[in-house]
């Protein structure tokens, strides 16, 4: 063979060589990937005391179900496989670990529950499993130093608690406050955050504790009331926040209400207490709610009610539970889409906190995510609203939206 010839082999040899190696780095796959398939996992309180966010699940479900009949992102099914915790934090790692290690998923996705996600967190970490979109809003769930592997996409709870101690401190300086909170990370960080926005100016005159498996609240409402409060706090899941709304007005109390955003779907929370019952009561908003009739009309929230009619017909649009799942479905179906044919665990992560500026369906006007690989608190701002009538009102203007800050 000539020189000549030998020359033209290796080049035709060389470029075949280059080229494999750039098809093969198209097509880039961690566990339960396949050029069909994503498979993801995730835990849901289908049982137990806290089963109200089941709907959240079938949301969810709904959503790639959705996504799948309509030919799935980049040609890919996603098979979503959404088990229940009980809201148990033993059951919760038990079936994680079924996901991982059984089931070989790509990564945990939008797991509801500071509980269920608090007992999970250690392991996923530990495994370099993504723990990504979960919906909670514990300050360890936006903590990339020390759980690098876990990015939120809810509120931050002390960011929420901080937001009703600015809006106390500019609105009602002379306050006594009386706080319920739930008796784990949950109602806790809400409290951590409103007591870093008073500081010494406002006076939080009590904090009564209760547990998630006791029956009621009756006795704390009862308690706070002979603290002589004269704003209340909930940092409560939505079953006890309809009961002290009937309680207070049982009892004949008169306090400015504020309730934490988990608690203040109109359908679910506010219509079971009794409209006469919630009249001024304040929260803190990032989503636009179906079946407020302040958004009779809308684009999106019509939408949102046809795919629940649709996808999710044993489920009521207008729970906020069942509109978190939705939202944080968007955002794992985005990031999803991002990765293209990179469907790497490290890739998924890279997606997941590379989510500055987006706003995804039924977002409020000017609210945006803010993930970055720095940075893990998925929102910056919150809106606040009053209940007036039968409806939120929003009561600020809206916020610079994150990508043109």
């Amino acid at each position: 063979m000539s020189r000549k010839c030998r020359s033209g082999v290796a080049v035709i040899a060389t470029t075949l060589l280059i080229a494999g190696g750039v098809s093969a780095a198209e097509k880039n796959y961690g566990p339960g990937v396949s050029d069909t398939e994503i498979k993801l996992g995730q835990t849901v309180p289908y049982s137990g005391p806290a089963s109200a966010f089941s709907s959240y699940g079938r949301t969810m479900t709904g959503y790639f179900q959705m996504i799948n009949d309509g030919g799935g992102i980049n040609g890919r099914k996603i098979n979503l496989i959404s088990r229940d915790n009980a809201f148990s934090p033993p059951k919760a790692i038990e079936q994680t670990r079924k996901l991982v290690e059984d089931d070989g998923v790509l990564a945990d996705v939008g797991t509801v529950g500071t509980t269920p996600n608090v007992a999970i967190q250690k392991y996923l970490n530990g495994a370099k499993v993504p723990h990504v979109f979960v919906s909670a809003g514990g300050r360890r769930f936006a903590d990339p130093q020390n759980f690098p592997w876990t990015v939120p996409m809810y509120p931050g709870f002390e960011m929420e608690g901080k937001t009703f101690g600015q809006y106390i401190l500019k609105n009602k300086l002379d306050a006594k406050v009386g706080v319920l909170y739930q008796n784990d990370d949950y109602g806790k960080d809400f409290l951590t955050g409103l007591k870093a926005a008073l500081g010494e100016k406002t006076k939080i005159v009590a904090e009564v504790a209760y547990e998630i498996t006791e029956p009621t609240i009756d006795s704390q409402i009862v308690r706070l009331k002979d603290s002589e409060a004269d704003v209340l706090i909930y940092f409560s899941t939505p079953k006890f926040t309809a009961q002290g709304l009937r309680k207070v007005k049982e009892i004949g109390w008169r306090p400015l209400q504020f309730l934490a955003s988990p608690t203040n779907s109109v359908k679910t929370v506010l219509e079971p207490a009794g409209f006469d019952n919630a009249q001024g009561i304040i929260t803190t908003q990032f989503t636009k709610q179906a079946g407020d009739p302040a958004w009779a009309g809308d684009a999106e929230v019509n939408e949102y009610v046809e795919f629940m009619k649709k996808w999710v017909p044993n489920d009521n649009p207008g729970d906020f539970v069942a509109l978190s799942g939705y939202v944080i479905a968007q955002g794992i179906a985005q990031a999803i889409k991002q990765c293209g044919d990179d469907l790497t665990r490290e890739n998924l992560l890279k997606q997941a906190t590379s989510m500055r500026g987006q706003r995804f369906k039924m977002m409020l006007p000017g609210i945006r995510l803010n993930t970055t690989a720095e940075d893990y608190a998925p929102y910056l701002t919150l809106r606040m609203a009053r209940f007036e009538g039968s409806s939120w009102k929003l009561v600020d203007e809206p916020a610079m939206p994150a990508s043109s800050k």
